[in-house]
């Protein structure tokens, strides 16, 4: 996980089946990602809410530094990310993930 910072808890062989998980959620249900600010990220998602809420809840704990907002309306959601500034290029990192995993995504 290249945007894993080395003080991530998830075990060295998880890291793997992880960025895949995040990797099939952009791939599948990304419609647009917009850098709100330094350390925070919104990513527009079309459906999968239990899927997101169980993916940021796994992430949160071995990531702590990961606030994560998820707000639906109707099947669009929005997933808000933030990171303690220090942590800004932990965001970069997963925002470039995003846009290669769902090229297609928009803005």
């Amino acid at each position: 996980m290249e945007w894993a910072p080395a003080e991530c808890a998830l075990p060295t062989e998880e890291r793997p089946l992880r960025v895949a998980e995040f990797d099939e959620l952009f791939a599948t249900a990304l419609r647009g990602l917009e850098r709100v600010g330094p350390a925070h990220l919104r990513l527009r998602l079309e459906g999968g809410e239990r899927t997101v809420l169980d993916l940021t809840a796994r992430e949160t704990e071995c990531c702590a530094f990961f606030t994560f907002t998820l707000t639906a309306d109707g099947e669009e959601l929005t997933l808000d990310i933030e990171v303690p500034p220090v942590r800004s290029r932990v965001l970069d990192g997963l925002a470039v993930r995003a846009i290669e995993a769902a090229p297609r995504c928009g803005s």
